[in-house]
């Protein structure tokens, strides 16, 4: 059996430090904080909602009426972001109940937490933001945000370890009131017709070096 040397500094450091070991020892621990595996709510982001309590001054009759507008989210969806960004990037720019309506019609399991995520919106639009007719909204953004990745182990041939990660997904919307603009990506896509004019003239522009 191997002896171990301590100083003399050493021992008294450890005298004056065991009491306290002995009445936190139970509090003490070096392992990192897994939220899926305790009660506590998981972290997400806080900073979108803060826009709905911006305070805007009064308007002069001369300007522009400011729309209302009311931001939600959803945080820590057991979805990955990368197959949410589609279903986000589907429903920009539609008005609110058509939006849904669609929705419905889309077999991937984040579009339930989508539609779910503006319906809630739309109560919030009513009961804190003053909006008379809900159905008067429209999507003006809709993001999806990495959330808390969960990593587990797998079994692999000869003993092996394998990682897994469990991807999680924030989802953000903020509905806007009024109609929908026309085209939502600006500029606006071209027509067939001002596609095919502009391909004509970039041909007639080609130059064919050292011709005549």
């Amino acid at each position: 059996m191997a002896v171990i040397n301590i100083s003399p500094s050493l021992k008294s450091i450890l005298q004056i430090c065991k009491p306290l070991l002995l009445v936190h020892a139970d509090k003490i621990h070096n392992s990192a904080v897994n939220y899926a595996w305790t009660n506590e709510p998981q972290p997400g982001p806080k900073k979108w909602l803060k826009y709905n309590e911006k305070i805007y001054p009064p308007q002069s009759p001369d300007e522009e009426p400011r729309p209302a507008f009311v931001c939600h989210q959803r945080t820590n969806i057991k979805y990955s972001p990368w197959k949410m960004w589609y279903i986000a990037s589907f429903i920009r720019g539609m008005p609110v109940d058509e939006a849904i309506r669609q929705l419905k019609f889309i077999l991937k399991k984040g579009a339930k937490d989508v539609r779910e995520t503006i319906e809630e919106a739309k109560e919030l639009a009513v009961k804190e933001h003053n909006v008379e007719f809900p159905s008067n909204m429209w999507i003006a953004e809709s993001m999806v945000g990495k959330g808390v990745v969960i990593k587990g182990l797998r079994r692999h041939a000869r003993g092996r370890p394998g990682i897994v990660e469990y991807f999680h997904c924030h989802y953000f919307v903020r509905l806007e009131e009024g109609k929908p603009p026309k085209h939502y990506y600006q500029p606006a896509p071209k027509q067939p017709h001002e596609q095919l004019e502009d391909w004509v003239k970039k041909m007639r522009q080609r130059k064919i070096i050292s011709s005549l």
